[in-house]
């Protein structure tokens, strides 16, 4: 299929395309927080992939909340917050982040636009290609702009960057595996069992 091997490249182009020393900082800030709050916010699709990190951090042991739901408690300082916006621009994860800042969370933004507002009051910036609302043509039927090939991507709305996002991340959850020693049986015991 046409479509999942232009998702495939690129995927495999936007992971070549990462700062790795953003990375490397984005990889020790996580360690940092090991007997800290991380807390992850992003709306939509950002927030699907969002709660997958989220799980992953928690098989591993660490005390991870997603933003909005009943359970979260109270942020404070030295907390990390995971915001994923690829417009950098979506309203709830912006004023999470602004409070977070206020608060004195450290605050690392997962965005395809490091000058968004988002990016701009973030400690870390990880960009992540990827088309996303703000590359949405105006008026334009999707469907002719595919047949006149004008369209940059086959994909829908934010589904690159989102798709890519996914991809960056369960990267990370290898190396920090790695790093913190956790096979995964050591996460399998973790895993939910009331499902």
């Amino acid at each position: 299929m046409a479509a999942s091997e232009e998702i495939l490249s690129g995927a495999r182009k936007a992971m070549t395309e990462l700062d790795l020393e953003k990375v490397e900082k984005f990889i020790q800030l996580i360690l940092d927080s090991k007997n800290k709050k991380i807390f992850v916010v992003g709306q939509g699709r950002s927030g699907f992939v969002g709660r997958s990190f989220a799980l992953r951090l928690m098989n591993m042991g660490l005390t991870v909340y997603f933003l909005g739901e009943t359970i979260t408690p109270a942020a404070g300082k030295e907390d990390l917050i995971l915001a994923i916006s690829g417009s950098g621009t979506t309203k709830i994860t912006l004023t999470a982040s602004s409070t977070a800042k206020e608060i004195g969370a450290q605050v690392v933004a997962v965005t395809s636009y490091p000058e968004s507002p988002l990016g701009n009051l973030a400690d870390l910036i990880v960009p992540i290609g990827g088309r996303t609302k703000l590359g949405w043509p105006k008026e334009e039927d999707y469907l002719v702009r595919q047949i006149l090939g004008e369209s940059e991507t086959l994909s829908p709305l934010g589904s690159i960057f989102e798709n890519n996002c996914m991809v960056f991340l369960d990267s990370m959850v290898v190396e920090l595996m790695h790093r913190l020693g956790k096979s995964e049986d050591e996460l399998r015991k973790l895993h939910a069992t009331l499902e």
